[in-house]
């Protein structure tokens, strides 16, 4: 009798993920938005490998997320390592995150199946805008399903809960124009919650104990956002996380800004040069879609005997 697995590795693991989704953001000169700073490029190895144990294992899916573009980022596929008895495909996942999804059909004992790719990663540094009093708060009838998402709660983001609502008002209700709004949330947060390492607990604990890291600091600034009706959402990049914040010109065009939430003081523009893993905090693996993500896990199926993978992304050595 075949034995069936099913295994799910949890989003903290911090999986490589980047989204293709271009919202207008911001260009390169823009006067309007963000302007792109001084880039870098790194190498990144991204993907799974699958061996077996225990009998041979069959119909094994493996899926992981994968980098793409951003714009403040360009993703360039260096090089392939696809075993022949692997079928890769990909798909977006919620507008926002890339999924391959790696289909074998047999894996013998001993035998490694492999699906990676080497991704040139350009990152760019962003520049704050030199004016911002001229930024608006959004027009809700006029946010696109791509941004409207980023106003609702979602996984350690508990936008609506009473408290942070309350808070939120607290903290902004004496600013008047959308930009100084949002510092108050920064300066806010970066007075009143302590930096503290450990595992993830969201938005509300992070308000409750005034402790929390980088997840805890980011979601309450996310969290703070939302509940005035600002779209807000989560960046990852290898060992860490920033929010973003959206906010519209007089011409009523959206443009997406980010803050360090932690460590150096960073409101609009961010020296990070780190590449982005992934953007948004609320992702349904459609392999099991009963569940919200704050980050898009990596999963296993399949039958027999024990597999073995590795879900690989690694930095490779600059050349």
């Amino acid at each position: 009798m075949l034995t069936r697995f099913r295994l799910i590795f949890g989003a903290l693991a911090a999986p490589l993920v980047l989204t293709s989704v271009a919202l207008a953001q911001f260009q390169k000169g823009d006067p309007d938005g963000s302007k792109l700073g001084d880039s870098s490029v790194q190498r990144w190895k991204a993907g799974v490998i699958v061996t077996a144990s225990g009998g041979p294992c069959q119909n094994i899916v493996a899926t992981t997320p994968i980098p793409v573009d951003w714009p403040e980022q360009e993703v360039k596929v260096a090089e392939e390592d696809i075993s022949r008895s692997a079928r890769v495909t990909y798909q977006m996942i919620e507008g926002g995150v890339k999924q391959m999804t790696v289909t074998i059909s047999r894996v013998m004992p001993g035998e490694e199946v492999k699906a990676l790719v080497t991704l040139e990663i350009r990152r760019s540094k962003i520049l704050p805008p030199e004016n911002t009093d001229r930024y608006v708060l959004p027009d809700l009838k006029k946010l696109t399903g791509k941004v409207r998402p980023y106003l609702s709660s979602s996984p350690y983001i508990e936008s609506r809960n009473p408290k942070i609502v309350a808070r939120a008002k607290e903290i902004s209700g004496s600013e008047t124009g959308a930009w100084a709004k949002c510092e108050s949330f920064y300066k806010w947060i970066h007075s009143h919650v302590k930096y503290q390492n450990g595992p993830i607990k969201g938005a509300l604990a992070a308000l409750r104990d005034g402790t929390g890291d980088c997840e805890e600091m980011t979601c309450l600034f996310i969290a703070f956002c939302r509940a005035i009706n600002i779209p807000a959402r989560t960046v990852h990049v290898p060992g860490h996380c920033y929010p973003e914040f959206y906010l519209c010109d007089e011409n009523g065009t959206g443009h997406w800004f980010p803050c360090e939430a932690t460590n150096s003081p960073a409101f609009g523009g961010i020296e990070e040069t780190r590449p982005v893993l992934e953007k948004g905090d609320n992702f349904r693996d459609p392999r099991d879609p009963k569940k919200r993500h704050h980050y898009l896990p990596e999963t296993l199926t399949g039958s027999g005997g024990k597999p073995q993978v590795r879900f690989v992304r690694d930095l490779l050595p600059a050349t």
